[in-house]
């Protein structure tokens, strides 16, 4: 039996349609996780990153952040010793945003552990940001947990 030419067009467009469908739906169930959902309140306040990243510049170290087998380290420099700490470390998953990590400084907290457990095996930036002495500190850092 042999196929005439109008079918084959036929078949052809019919398999175009399915095709263009098929994408359309795997597009749309897509999950796309934005970076903030207040992007114009996060632009207002991006001065204060600014000037946080110029004061952490003039620090005489950075801010140390070690990744070993079972936790990560945050270390302050000498400048934090017996000061007022306030602030948050952001563990920031550009992968998946349920797996970003906020930990809240307390006010003695001059090296800080993260345990392992509680991040995911993925790419982290690290952004922390803090106030001493009525200064804000800002510092990113990427770490891989893989």
């Amino acid at each position: 039996m042999k196929i005439k030419w109008g079918w084959g067009i036929a078949t052809l467009y019919v398999g175009f349609v399915i095709l263009i469908v098929a994408l359309v739906v795997g597009a749309s169930m897509q999950r796309v996780d934005l970076v903030s959902n207040d992007y114009y309140g996060e632009e207002l306040a991006f001065q204060k990153v600014i000037d946080g990243g110029k004061n952490q510049a003039s620090l005489a170290s950075p801010i140390a952040v070690q990744n070993d087998t079972n936790a990560v380290k945050i270390e302050f420099p000498a400048e934090f010793r017996n000061k007022t700490l306030g602030g948050n470390i952001l563990f920031y998953c550009a992968a998946n945003s349920d797996w970003d990590y906020d930990y809240k400084l307390k006010p003695d907290d001059y090296q800080v552990t993260v345990n392992r457990k509680a991040l995911h095996k993925a790419r982290y930036t690290v952004k922390i940001t803090c106030t001493m002495d009525g200064k804000n500190y800002y510092q990113e850092s990427e770490i891989a947990l893989f």
